[in-house]
C-alpha cells in the first residue's frame, strides 16, 4: 500500500519497511491543496451570475450558465475516473489543472454567453477530474479502519476552504473587477496542484487493464457491483439530493414568509457553519462504530429538517429548522467519499469511483429539479414534503440493503 509521507518510523523497523499511516501525514500533501482548490471553487461560486448577468444575460440564462457547471462535473465524472486509471492521479491532477486554468483565464477574458457557457460547462469537467484524483489517492492510502477519519477532514477541509471563498472573491470582485475571481481561482488551483503533486508519495495509481477496451472496464464494473450501485448508490443520490434540495428550499421559503435577502443569508450561512463543526467528530464514529451510524441519521434529521421547512412561519422557525438540517447534512460529512473508497475495488479504483460520483451528482442535479417540478404543478410546500420523503426511503434503503463496509476490518487475534 503507498503511504503518504510524515508518517514515522516505528521502533525496531527498517527504514525500506512500509511505516503505518497516519492521518497527519495527508496534511500537506492532501488537505492543504484540497483547502487551496476549495478557496478557489468558493471565490467564483458567488460571483458566476453575477458576472454572467453583467454580461447581459438574464437571470434564467444566468442560472442555466451556473447550472451547467454541475452538469459538466456530471458529464466528466465517468471520464475523469478512467484519466486516473490510465494516467495516475498525478497524471490526471495535471490535466484537470491545466484545463481549469486554460478555461478560468478565457472567461475572464471573453464577452460572450454562449463562450462563457461552454467553458463553465468544461470547467465542471475540470473540476470533476482534480476530485477523482484526489479522492482515489486517498481511497488507496488510508486503511478501513482510518477511512472515515480520513474523508470527513477531506470533506470538511473542502467545506471550510468554500466558506472562506467567497468573502475572498467578493472583496476581490470590488478592488479589481467581477473577473478577478476566475484567476483567483486559476492561481489556487496550481498551488494546490503543484503542491499535492510534490508532496504525494507515489501517485501512480494505475489500473492494469489498459489493454481493455472502455466499454468493457466500464461493463465489467457495472456487472460486479451492480447491487452496490442499486444500494448504497441510491442512498447516496438521496444523500445529495436533499444536501442540494436545501440550498434551494430556504431561500425560497424565506422570501415566501416575508424575510429579506439579509435574514436568509444568516440562516443559511448559520445552517452551514453547525455542518461545519461535525466533520472530524463524525469521522471518529464512522471508523469506531460503522458508516451506517453516521449515513442513516444524517438521512433521517435532513428529510425530517425539509419536511418541516413549511411548517414555519417566521425566522426564527425556519432558522431553527435550518439548522437541523444543518446538523444532519454534518452528520453525513465525508459519507458518499468514505462509501466509495470502501466498495471500491483495487483494479479498478477510478472507473468504480467515476460511476459512484456521477450517481451521487444525479442526485445534486436531481433535488433542485424535482423541487423545480412539484412547485409549479402542486406547491413548494409539497415539493418540500416530498425531498423529505426521498430522504427517508434513502434510510430505509442504507438500514436494510446495504452490508456496513467496517465489517470486513481484520479482528485482532
Amino acid at each position: 500500500m503507498r503511504l503518504g509521507w510524515g508518517a514515522p518510523t516505528m521502533p525496531g523497523m527498517s527504514s525500506d519497511e512500509p511505516r503505518p499511516f497516519q492521518i497527519r501525514s495527508l496534511g500537506l500533501s492532501v488537505y492543504l491543496p484540497t483547502f487551496l482548490f476549495a478557496v478557489g471553487q468558493g471565490a467564483l461560486i458567488p460571483i458566476l451570475p453575477l458576472y454572467a448577468t453583467d454580461l447581459g444575460a438574464s437571470v434564467a440564462i444566468a442560472s442555466l450558465i451556473v447550472a451547467l457547471r454541475n452538469y459538466g462535473t456530471m458529464f466528466f465524472d465517468v471520464p475523469a475516473g478512467l484519466m486516473v486509471s490510465r494516467f495516475g492521479e498525478r497524471g490526471a491532477m495535471v490535466i484537470g489543472t491545466v484545463a481549469l486554468c486554460i478555461v478560468a483565464v478565457g472567461a475572464a477574458q471573453t464577452r460572450s454567453l454562449a463562450v462563457i457557457a461552454v467553458l463553465v460547462f468544461i470547467m465542471g469537467g475540470a473540476w470533476s477530474i482534480w476530485t477523482l484524483a484526489r479522492l482515489a489517492y486517498v481511497s488507496e492510502v488510508a486503511p478501513l479502519e482510518q477511512r472515515g477519519r480520513a474523508m470527513s477532514l477531506l470533506g470538511g477541509t473542502n467545506r471550510i476552504g468554500n466558506f472562506v471563498g467567497p468573502f475572498i472573491g467578493g472583496v476581490a470582485a470590488v478592488a479589481w473587477g467581477l473577473e478577478s475571481a476566475f484567476y483567483i481561482q486559476a492561481v489556487l488551483a496550481v498551488a494546490a496542484s503543484v503542491t499535492m503533486f510534490l508532496l504525494m508519495s507515489g501517485g501512480e495509481g494505475k489500473a492494469e487493464v489498459h489493454d481493455t477496451s472502455v466499454y468493457r472496464r466500464i461493463s465489467g464494473v457495472l456487472q460486479e457491483n451492480t447491487r452496490i450501485f442499486a444500494t448504497a448508490g441510491t442512498a447516496m443520490m438521496a444523500v445529495q439530493a436533499l444536501r442540494a434540495a436545501r440550498q434551494v428550499l430556504i431561500p425560497l421559503w424565506g422570501a415566501r414568509i416575508g424575510l429579506d435577502p439579509a435574514e436568509i443569508g444568516a440562516i443559511v450561512g448559520l445552517s452551514f457553519a453547525i455542518d461545519m463543526t461535525l466533520f472530524y467528530p463524525v469521522g471518529i464514529v464512522m471508523d469506531r462504530w460503522g458508516r451506517k451510524w453516521a449515513a442513516v441519521p444524517s438521512l433521517v434529521i435532513m428529510a425530517v429538517g425539509t419536511m418541516l421547512i413549511p411548517v414555519t412561519d417566521s425566522l426564527t422557525g425556519l432558522l431553527l429548522v435550518a439548522m437541523i438540517g444543518g446538523f444532519g447534512n454534518g452528520l453525513g460529512a465525508g459519507l458518499v467519499m468514505t462509501l466509495g473508497a470502501d466498495f471500491s475495488p483495487p483494479t479498478a479504483r477510478g472507473e468504480f469511483l467515476g460511476v459512484w460520483r456521477l450517481i451521487s451528482d444525479v442526485g445534486s442535479a436531481g433535488g433542485p429539479t424535482l423541487i423545480s417540478a412539484l412547485a409549479a404543478t402542486l406547491t413548494l410546500g409539497a415539493a418540500s414534503v416530498a425531498t423529505g420523503g426521498l430522504g427517508l426511503a434513502g434510510a430505509a434503503i442504507m438500514y436494510c440493503m446495504v452490508a456496513e463496509p467496517l465489517q470486513k476490518r481484520p479482528r485482532p487475534g
